[in-house]
C-alpha cells in the first residue's frame, strides 16, 4: 500500500490504547506498512458535567470522528462497538470484527466483596448506565445508583475520594488498561447482561474503500463477528435509545449460536428479558426476532 494509513480516535487513554493494538496487529501483519494516529474531540468529551441521557442520543462519542472518515481527513476509525448506534451512518461501514475481550461488566468496591450481598444496606453505586442501574436495583433494591461521568482513571478516583461505595465499568476497558483493584467482583451475564457489542472494537472505514478493508481482513475473529453481528441486529431492531435499559450477549457453542437479550422502558419499572438461539448463519434474523419479542412482551406489560 502507498500510502498512510491514518486512524481516528478520541484521546482517552483506552480509545489510545484500542487505537494502539489496531495499529500494532496491522504492522505486525504488513511489513512496511505506514501508519499514523489522529486524536479527534468529541461532544461527549467536551461535556463532561452532564449524564449522558441529559445530552443526546447514542453517537455522542463519535460524530466528529465519523466526519472526519467522510471528508476523507482519517481512512479509519477505532470505536468501543457498544457505543455505537445500531444503523450505519451512510457512506460508512465497520469491517468484520476483531477478537473479542471480556464482554462482562465488573464492580469495583472500596471494601471486600465476593458477592453483591457484601455491599452495606443502601450503598452508593456509581454508573452513568440504566441498563446496569436497572439490573442492580433488580438484585438489590436498597442501592443507591448515582450517576458518573469520565474516563476509567476519573471513575476509579472518584471511587477512592469516597464519592461512592462501588463502581461499575466494563471488564475490557480494565484489561485493555492492565488495572488491577483489589476488591471487585465480576458479573456474571446471568444477571448483568452486557450491552451489545460490549468488549468488541468497532473498525470502521468508507464503504468504498477496498484497500483498507483488505489490509483489515487479518485482524477477523469469525466467533467475535458473529456475535457483533447478533447482538447488533437486535440493537438496531429493538430501536431504543439511551434513554432506556439494553442488554444482549451472544455466545456459540457446538455450532448452535444463542442470544440473550434485555429490554425496558425508561424508569426501569418494567423490563423484559428472552433468549433465542438458531444456526450462526442466522445471526441477523436471530437478532430481529429477539427484538420483535421483546418489543411485543413489553407492550403487553405496559398495557
Amino acid at each position: 500500500m502507498s500510502r498512510e494509513l491514518i486512524i481516528g480516535t478520541r484521546g482517552s487513554k483506552l480509545a489510545l490504547t484500542q487505537t494502539n493494538w489496531v495499529k500494532s496487529q496491522l504492522e505486525s501483519h504488513h511489513e512496511g506498512l505506514k501508519i499514523s494516529i489522529k486524536i479527534i474531540k468529541t461532544t461527549g468529551d467536551r461535556i463532561q458535567n452532564v449524564a449522558l441521557d441529559k445530552i443526546g442520543d447514542r453517537g455522542l462519542f463519535v460524530k466528529e470522528i465519523e466526519e472526519d472518515l467522510l471528508n476523507g481527513c482519517v481512512d479509519i476509525a477505532v470505536h468501543s462497538l457498544k457505543d455505537m448506534p445500531g444503523v450505519d451512518t451512510e457512506g460508512l461501514k465497520f469491517v468484520k470484527s476483531p477478537v473479542r475481550a471480556d464482554a462482562r461488566d465488573i464492580l469495583i468496591a472500596t471494601t471486600k466483596v465476593t458477592s453483591l450481598e457484601d455491599l452495606k444496606e443502601g450503598a452508593v453505586v456509581g454508573t452513568g448506565s440504566k441498563r446496569r442501574a436497572y439490573q442492580l436495583k433488580a438484585l438489590r433494591p436498597d442501592l443507591n445508583i448515582e450517576g458518573i461521568r469520565g474516563n476509567v482513571d476519573t471513575r476509579l478516583r472518584k471511587l477512592d475520594e469516597g464519592m461512592y461505595d462501588a463502581i461499575v465499568l466494563a471488564k475490557a476497558g480494565l484489561d485493555r488498561l492492565g488495572i488491577e483493584r483489589e476488591h471487585y467482583l465480576v458479573l456474571d451475564p446471568k444477571w448483568m447482561l452486557p450491552a451489545p457489542a460490549q468488549g468488541i472494537l468497532g473498525i470502521q472505514i468508507r464503504e468504498s474503500d477496498t484497500e483498507a478493508e483488505k489490509l483489515l481482513g487479518s485482524l477477523v475473529h469469525e466467533e467475535s463477528h458473529l456475535q457483533a453481528t447478533a447482538e447488533r441486529a437486535f440493537l438496531r431492531h429493538i430501536d431504543g435509545s439511551c434513554h432506556m435499559p439494553i442488554g444482549a450477549y451472544a455466545t456459540l457453542d457446538e455450532g448452535l449460536l444463542t442470544l440473550e437479550g434485555l429490554f425496558g422502558n425508561e424508569d426501569g419499572s418494567v423490563m423484559v428479558r428472552q433468549t433465542v438461539s438458531g444456526d450462526p448463519s442466522d445471526a441477523q434474523a436471530l437478532g430481529k426476532a429477539l427484538a420483535d419479542a421483546l418489543k411485543e412482551r413489553m407492550q403487553t406489560n405496559e398495557s
